[in-house]
C-alpha cells in the first residue's frame, strides 16, 4: 500500500504535520505542541516523528499522530534516530556537575519499549560530547554496530550494549570518519596535514583494523567531506583548505578525489574549468555522481563511478545539485546569493531539460520521496521575512503554498522504496491546491523585461563582450594571482594603459627621454650562468660606448641643431647664482619654443651661454647659433583654441553653442519632448552659424 506524502515543520510557536498531495491538510490525529520548541525530526524509516522542548522529548506515530513515548529530559537541543528507528539519541548543552566534572550530555534510548506502569524510561548509554558538530553516533546499515570519535581513535560498540567498547580503530590525529551504508561494513577516516606530512583518507573493513583496504594521501586538505555512495563501494572526498596560497579565492582551495572500497581506484578527479567546487552529490543508484565547479557561471558535469565524464550541462549560475530519490531526475539550482532558479533534467531521456522553476530565495530544497514534487522553503534566521513553504510539481507548476511566521525547519517524511507509488511522475499532472492558485494571482508578472541599467548613451546597443557572462557569449572568467587580466576592477583597460598608445607591459614603466629599462628575466637571463651573464654585460657596455662615440661625432659636425645644455662645470652657469641659472634655463626654453613656432625667416639670435663643455676632454668650443625670428604671429594663431585673446574666446563660445544646439536636435529627432527654452535655442542656430562664419572671415 502506498503511503501518503507528508511533511513536518517547526515555527516560532508550534510544530505542525501536514498531509501533502492530494489533500494538503493537517494530520487529523496530531496535536500541535506549543511553547519553546527546539527541534523536529523524522526517523529514516518514516515510522516516527520526534520533537523536543525545554522540558521533554516526545515521540509520535507519524502515520496517525498519536504519542508513543514521553521522556522527561530538559534542555535537549538535538534528536536523531538510527537507520531503522530502533534507537534514539539526544544531545544536551554541555554542563558540569557539582564536582566540576563534565556531565554526560549524549544519551542513547530505545525508541519504543515495554515498561511497567509508572516506571521511568532510562537511557541505554551515556557519553560526554562537547561539540554539537558530528554529535551523534554513526550506525551500520543493519544497526548491529555503532561508533563515535574520540581523541586519536574511533570506538565501536554493539548497538544493544553501549557500556563496553567492542573494538577500537586507532589512528593518530584522526578528525573525522564515516561509516559506509549498504551491506559492506566499511569505515573511512580522515587525518589532516601535520608536521609537513600530507593529509590522508583511509578505508578499513570492520573489524579488521590492522591494515587499510584503500587509502589516498594528498596535500591541501585541512578539512574534508566524506560522501559514500548508496552501495558503500565508492567514496568521494571533497578536500578544502582554509587559505588559498595562490590568492585566487577568499574561501580556500577545493579538490575532489574518488576512492574505491576495494582499493582498485584512488584518483583525483580532473575538472576542466578553473574555480572552486560548489557542490557534489551521488545518484541513489550509486553508479554516477554530479559536480558543480568553476567560477560563475559554473559548469555542471555528470561522472560515472570510474570518474569519467559522461555529460555536461550548459554553464549557468548554479551551486546546488540534488538527485531525485528514484534516480531519474536531477535538479541543478542556484541558491544563496544567486537568483534561485531550479533546472530539472530527465536523466532517462538523454538529459533533457524538463523545466526551469523560479523559486525566489529559498534556503531549503528537497525532493519528495516519490520524485514527483520539489519542496522549497524560506526559513529563519537566514531570512525572517517571506517565510513559507512551496511545493512544485516536477513538471514546473506550483501545487501548494503556505506562508508562515518565522519558519525554522521543514522536511519530508521518508518513505521506504517498497511503499512508493508506481507510475510516471510527469503524467498525469495533478490539480493544484487552491492556495497555489491564490499565490499565482498575487505574483506580479513584469509586462516589460527589466534588464541591467544602461546610461542614455548606451541604450539601443548590444552589450560589449567583456561585460557579458560566459553563458551569454562573453569571455571566460580568468583569475591570475587574485587579479583579473583585463583590469583591477574587472572592467575596462588597465590603469597603466594610455588610450591610443601601445599596451604597456607590467613592470615596463620608463622615464620619458631615458633609455628603456630592461626587465629582469625578460630576455631569459635567469637561465644563464654567472660567466655568461658577465660576458653579456661586457658586450652591452661595448655597444653602448660605440653608440656614444658615434653620437659625439655627429655633434662635432655642427649644423643647425641647438647645442646641448650641460649642467656640469664649464657650462657657463657655475659662476651664477641659482636664481640666475633658473632664469637662464627659462629663457632658453622660451627661445626654443619661439623658434619652433616662427621658423619662417627672421633674425638670428644667440644663446646666452657662450661656452659648452666637451664631455671627453673638457675643451671649450663656441656654441652653434640658434634660429630666432622677430616676425609677428600669423593671423590664424589669434583664433586658435589655445589662444587667450578676445577673438579666440569668442570663437570657442560660438563653437560650444553649435555643439549644444546639435545635441538638442538629436534628442528632438529621437522623440524626446523638449522644453520651450530648448526649442528657442534650436531656432537660433542659423544666427550662431552666421556669426561664426563672419568671425572666421575676419581672421583670414
Amino acid at each position: 500500500m502506498a503511503s501518503p506524502l507528508q511533511f513536518a515543520y517547526r515555527t516560532q510557536k508550534a510544530i505542525g504535520v501536514t498531509d501533502a498531495a492530494p489533500v494538503y491538510e493537517p494530520l487529523p490525529g496530531f496535536v500541535k505542541p506549543e511553547g519553546n520548541l527546539r527541534c523536529c525530526v523524522y526517523s529514516p524509516c518514516g515510522r516516527y516523528l520526534a520533537w523536543a522542548s525545554s522540558e521533554r522529548v516526545c515521540v509520535v506515530d507519524a502515520s496517525i499522530g498519536h504519542v508513543l513515548t514521553n521522556i522527561a529530559i530538559p534542555n535537549v537541543f538535538e534528536v536523531a534516530f538510527s537507520p531503522h528507528g530502533s534507537f534514539m539519541s539526544t544531545w544536551e548543552r554541555p554542563a558540569k556537575d557539582e564536582a566540576g566534572d563534565a556531565t554526560k550530555n549524549l544519551k542513547i534510548w530505545r525508541t519504543v519499549e515495554d515498561l511497567p506502569e509508572e516506571a521511568e524510561k532510562q537511557p541505554i548509554g551515556r557519553f560526554v560530547q562537547k561539540s554539537q558538530t558530528g554529535w551523534n553516533l554513526q550506525y551500520t546499515f543493519d544497526e548491529k554496530f555503532c561508533a563515535r570519535l574520540v581523541t586519536n581513535e574511533v570506538q565501536f560498540y554493539q548497538s544493544d550494549d553501549l557500556s563496553t567498547v567492542w573494538n577500537k580503530l586507532r589512528v593518530e590525529g584522526v578528525t573525522d570518519f564515516a561509516i559506509a551504508p549498504g551491506q559492506s561494513q566499511n569505515v573511512a577516516v580522515f587525518i589532516p596535514e601535520r608536521k609537513g606530512q600530507p593529509a590522508a583518507v583511509k578505508v578499513f573493513n570492520v573489524p579488521q583494523f590492522t591494515t587499510p583496504i584503500s587509502q589516498k594521501t594528498f596535500f591541501k586538505g585541512d578539512k574534508v567531506q566524506l560522501k559514500w555512495n548508496s552501495l558503500g563501494t565508492s567514496l568521494i572526498v571533497l578536500a578544502q583548505t582554509d587559505v588559498d596560497k595562490s590568492n585566487k579565492s577568499y574561501y580556500g582551495e577545493t579538490t575532489l578525489y574518488l576512492l574505491s572500497a576495494n582499493g582498485s581506484l584512488d584518483a583525483r578527479i580532473t575538472l576542466d574549468k578553473e574555480g572552486p567546487i560548489h557542490d557534489v552529490a551521488w545518484s541513489p543508484n550509486g553508479k554516477e555522481f554530479g559536480v558543480i565547479y568553476g567560477y560563475m557561471p559554473a559548469k555542471t558535469t555528470i561522472f560515472n563511478h570510474r570518474a569519467i565524464a559522461t555529460h555536461s550541462f550548459a554553464i549557468a549560475p548554479r551551486n546546488t545539485i540534488i538527485f531525485s530519490p528514484t534516480g531519474r531526475f536531477v535538479l541543478v539550482a542556484g541558491f544563496g546569493n544567486l537568483a534561485g532558479q531550479i533546472d530539472v533534467y530527465d536523466l532517462e531521456k538523454d538529459y533533457r531539460k524538463v523545466c526551469t522553476i523560479e523559486s525566489g530565495n529559498p534556503s531549503v530544497c528537497q525532493w519528495s520521496p516519490d520524485s514527483r514534487y520539489i519542496m522549497t522553503a524560506t526559513t529563519s534566521p537566514r531570512l525572517r521575512v517571506d517565510n513559507g513553504v512551496k511545493i512544485w510539481h516536477v513538471g514546473g507548476g506550483i501545487m501548494y503554498h503556505e506562508d508562515m511566521v518565522e519558519l525554522y525547519s521543514v522536511t519530508w517524511r521518508p518513505i521506504p522504496p517498497e511503499n512508493l507509488p508506481q507510475g510516471d511522475p510527469l503524467h498525469p499532472v495533478p490539480t493544484p491546491h487552491s492556495s497555489a492558485i491564490a499565490y499565482l494571482g498575487t505574483v506580479k508578472t513584469p509586462s516589460k523585461p527589466v534588464g541591467a541599467y544602461r546610461p542614455p548613451g548606451a541604450r539601443g546597443m548590444s552589450t560589449p563582450l567583456h561585460f557579458r557572462r560566459e553563458d551569454e557569449g562573453g569571455a571566460a572568467h580568468v583569475m591570475s594571482n587574485g587579479a583579473q587580466n583585463i583590469g583591477p576592477n574587472g572592467f575596462g583597460r588597465s590603469r597603466r594603459q594610455v588610450p591610443g598608445a601601445e599596451f604597456l607591459e607590467s613592470g615596463s614603466r620608463s622615464v620619458p627621454g631615458a633609455a628603456p629599462a630592461e626587465v629582469p628575466g625578460a630576455n631569459g637571463d635567469e637561465n644563464l650562468s654567472k660567466s655568461a651573464l658577465k660576458n653579456k654585460k661586457k658586450r652591452n657596455n661595448k655597444k653602448a660606448k660605440d653608440t656614444e662615440n658615434k653620437d659625439g661625432e655627429r655633434k662635432d659636425a655642427g649644423g643647425l641643431a641647438p647645442p646641448t645644455q650641460d649642467r656640469g662645470p664649464g657650462s657657463g652657469n657655475e659662476g651664477r647664482s641659482p636664481e640666475r641659472r633658473g632664469y637662464q634655463n627659462h629663457q632658453q626654453r622660451h627661445n626654443r619654443s619661439r623658434s619652433r613656432h616662427n621658423f619662417q625667416g627672421g633674425n638670428q639670435g644667440r644663446n646666452r651661454s657662450n661656452t659648452q663643455q666637451n664631455g671627453q676632454n673638457g675643451n671649450v668650443a663656441p656654441s652653434a647659433p640658434q634660429i630666432q625670428t622677430s616676425q609677428p604671429p600669423a593671423p590664424d594663431s589669434l583664433i586658435s583654441p589655445g589662444s587667450q585673446n578676445p577673438a579666440s574666446k569668442k570663437l570657442r563660445s560660438l563653437q560650444k553653442k553649435i555643439r549644444a544646439i546639435e545635441d538638442l536636435e538629436m534628442r528632438h529627432a529621437g522623440g524626446e519632448k523638449l522644453e520651450d527654452t530648448q526649442m528657442k535655442k534650436i531656432a537660433t542656430k542659423a544666427a550662431v552659424v552666421k556669426e561664426l562664419e563672419a568671425l572666421e572671415k575676419e581672421a583670414h
